[in-house]
């Protein structure tokens, strides 16, 4: 018989209660055990939810407070050593959320363990693959240790065992752990430290054992990407070592195919291999639409289980059973039967919405084109009894199925012909800019006359609950247009004096207006649908909500054109009068940030949101706008994760942001900004996009982002990210002025912008107006000193 199986599910819990008890405890108005206890619960309901849903494999450990990988660098004693000295030596770190958080989050000068009155700072993060969650990156010392300091793996499967519900507990793989960790001293070879960390797993597998697991998930999602022999030699290595233990090993890989790496994830001794069948990672040229020549392996082991990853775990789209069900029978052909088939989500659920039922003003014809992490588990269940019975089994399901996914096809809603023709007829000149970027600069110098190192901010300010209330009232009736116009004004008003005051030299007007960057723009879009709890974790307490793409894109009215003139209005009336940045996110962020339709490319999704934010830009260009920032935090992770996809995706990417800003003058300045990414690989694909001035998130690894730049000579202006916002700290200016002088050494200061890491929406303005006005000091600071460097050296 199959079994239906679940690779991990949503920590959030319905109206994301972990956010809101996390955010209670960090601001000192609830106590740890209240913590523990929510967080207790919701492991409670998520694991009786899928039970009762009929899943067989449901695992235990996908949960966690902030990010997974923190949780498993803390487990197996990845801690930085400054931390470890608040540590003692034989304690079980499991429940210690100070430290947890402190690593996550910095610690602010009042709660510094170490150095009261100081701070500290938080450890690196990350985009996890080509996702929108972000996790925590692991620091590896040269000589580092390890050691079992948490126990939270096997907490877990006992809580659950005690409700009378046996899990799979899941674990990050060693390999994949070290590939995604920092390396302190990059010269170190990461895989020399396997040998060290392998007992360490096999200690927590026999604890497992021990507690009375039988199955445990073992997470190797770096299968999926291109290896080296080196990469391939420690797999080997590690699953030679761990197969020590009496316990059986689901190998589990995800985000995409494993491709040349096949072979070698089959031939590893674990009892059941986990792939992901889904979306671009299945050749569709048979009418199973599996390739033999990648999915089949010369010998498939005799008692090796298949998880076979059908149902789409990183999108909203219900799963076409029907053509789901034939490709299960093709793989039960060649992976010996039935009996050694998993029927499972492509990966962890934690990538979508927990439950569709929760929407009550979705439209109902796109609400039966959707399926969220409940209705996934359903499907899993759907599947699993057909082929264990028979089709006929779940016939009143299959022709409901069937007839939604016809529905969604056809739909005069999903398609626009017209808006078609219009892209297919677009001329070169639509892709670029009128001159080249020297010619650029000194006409917007001649209008704007910055001054060197001018400082600026990324885009939002912070987001209040009064702000967020009076969004509430409006959209819900309880204010008129006007009232609500005068308060966002009002906000408006308050940002831009502020700004002032700090003597910050390109303003922006905060955004008051704005719910999200992707959701507030998708509400002037045809071809968009909103839900009202489809949250997802981005990173920590940080949930967004997708907007769902279900049909061509159309701009119906300007955007953001009346906050900005506003805003620039009030501007005008400063002393010094200051240019003012329009805010508007990028093509390929709105396309990565959102739940994409399946039925097109994504490319051609991109082109359509392409075309719209031209439009913007032009509205804003004609009402007075001279600097207008189109941000594109997703660009990196979009990126396939096998190298040979890369040209491909890299060449619409571009052409899309450059169709997007391409329609202005040349006095017109265009910023973009791109959030925590590593761009060695992508520098040029950076150049070509041909900002006048691109922003990084920097500051967490101290400008080493900054280094691909260098090496490239990066012909543009460049601001890399001087503190980092996802902290509460407000780091003293000794700190920002060290990391401007190390940028200093390695661009011309005639290039450089200080700026923050990213926007200001999560922050508060107490501590958003101190940093900044430590940023602005700092600026001074340094404009001082070249300026005396300049006169020494004419004398």
């Amino acid at each position: 018989m199959a079994i239906a199986s679940n690779l991990g599910f949503p920590r959030i819990g319905y109206q994301r209660q972990l956010k809101q008890i996390t955010e209670k405890y960090w601001a000192g108005q609830v106590s740890a055990k209240e913590l523990l206890n929510t967080g207790k619960a919701l492991r409670a309901k998520n694991w009786q939810l899928q039970k009762v849903a009929g899943i067989e494999q449901i695992p235990s450990n996908d949960f966690s407070f902030y990010d997974h990988i923190l949780d498993a660098a803390i487990t197996f004693g990845v801690i930085p050593e400054h931390y470890l000295k608040i540590v003692s030596a034989n304690s079980d770190l499991s429940n210690n959320m100070d430290l947890y958080f402190h690593l996550a989050r910095g610690c602010a000068n009042e709660k510094c363990p170490l150095h009261p009155g100081k701070t500290m700072p938080a450890l690196e993060m990350t985009k996890w693959f080509d996702t929108n969650y972000h996790y925590i990156v692991p620091e590896l010392k040269t000589n580092q240790e390890f050691k079992l300091y948490s126990q939270k793996p096997i907490h877990d499967f006992l809580e659950a065992k005690a409700l009378g519900i046996h899990t799979r507990p899941v674990i990050i793989g060693p390999v994949s752990f070290l590939i995604l960790a920092k390396l302190e001293d990059e010269k170190t070879d990461r895989f020399s430290l396997l040998p060290k960390l392998l007992p360490i797993y096999l200690e927590l597998l026999n604890h497992l054992k021990n507690a009375g697991a039988d199955w445990v998930q073992i997470d190797e999602p770096c299968l999926v990407l291109d290896l080296d022999s080196q990469a391939n030699q420690s797999f080997e290595t590690a699953y030679a070592y761990l197969s020590k233990c009496n316990l059986k090993l689901l190998l589990t890989t995800y985000f995409g195919s494993l491709g040349e790496n096949f072979e070698l994830a089959v031939s590893l001794p674990t009892a059941g291999l986990h792939m992901d069948l889904t979306g671009d990672t299945i050749d569709k040229a048979t009418a199973a639409g599996i390739s033999a020549n990648t999915l089949i392996p010369n010998s498939w082991p005799k008692n090796k289980i298949l998880s076979a990853g059908v149902v789409d775990g990183r999108n909203i789209w219900i799963c076409d059973l029907g053509q789901t069900l034939e490709k299960l029978k093709y793989l039960a052909r060649h992976y010996g039967g039935f009996n050694n088939l998993m029927v499972a989500s492509s990966c962890s659920l934690l990538h979508t919405p927990l439950d569709l039922e929760d929407e009550k003003q979705l439209d109902p014809q796109i609400v039966s084109w959707l399926a969220f992490a409940k209705q996934k588990l359903k499907e899993i269940t759907l599947l699993t009894k057909a082929i264990n019975e028979l089709p006929s089994s779940i016939e009143k399901e299959l022709n409901i199925n069937k007839n939604a996914i016809s529905d969604h096809r056809s739909s005069s809603r999903v398609h626009n012909p017209q808006l078609k023709d219009r892209l297919t007829k677009l001329s070169p000149e639509s892709f670029r800019r009128k001159s080249p970027f020297v010619e650029r600069k000194a006409a917007q110098q001649k209008l704007l006359h910055l001054p060197l190192l001018p400082t600026t901010t990324i885009g939002s300010f912070p987001q209040t609950k009064e702000i967020r209330k009076v969004r509430a009232n409006f959209k819900s009736g309880k204010i008129s247009e006007e009232a609500y116009i005068a308060d966002m004004q009002h906000e408006i008003n308050h940002a831009i004096a502020v700004q002032d005051e700090i003597g910050l030299d390109v303003l922006v007007h905060g955004e008051p207006e704005r719910n999200d960057m992707v959701e507030y723009f998708a509400e002037f879009l045809d071809g968009y649908a909103f839900s009202e709890q489809g949250w997802v974790q981005s990173y920590g307490s940080r949930c967004v909500k997708p907007p769902i793409i279900f049909g061509d894109i159309v701009r119906k009215e300007p955007m953001t054109v009346r906050w900005s003139v506003y805003a620039q209005n009030q501007a005008n009336k400063l002393t010094n009068k200051k240019p003012v940045k329009g805010m508007l996110t990028g093509p390929v962020t709105m396309l990565q940030w959102s739940f994409v339709r399946n039925d097109q490319p994504r490319s051609q999704t991109c082109q359509q949101l392409a075309w719209a934010i031209r439009e913007e830009v032009t509205d804003l260009e004609k009402n007075g706008i001279n600097i207008i920032q189109i941000d594109e935090p997703a660009i990196r992770e979009g990126l396939p994760l096998k190298r040979a996809q890369w040209p491909q995706y890299l060449e619409w990417a571009v052409e899309c942001f450059r169709l997007a800003s391409s329609s202005v003058k040349d006095e017109t300045q265009i910023h973009t900004h791109m959030c925590y990414s590593e761009f060695n690989d992508i520098i040029e694909s950076v150049a070509l996009l041909d900002a006048d001035v691109v922003s990084i998130e920097a500051a967490r690894s101290k400008l080493d982002l900054l280094a691909a730049f260098v090496k490239f000579e990066y012909p543009n202006d460049i601001g890399p990210g001087v503190y980092d916002i996802h902290s509460p700290r407000v780091p003293p200016e000794s700190e920002m002025i060290e990391l401007l002088q190390k940028a200093l050494t390695l661009i011309d200061a005639k290039q450089l912008w200080i700026n923050p890491d990213c926007g200001l929406k999560t922050r508060g303005w107490t501590e958003v107006t101190a940093a900044l006005k430590v940023m602005v000091a700092a600026a001074k600071l340094l404009r001082a000193d070249l300026k005396n460097k300049e006169l020494a050296s004419t004398h």
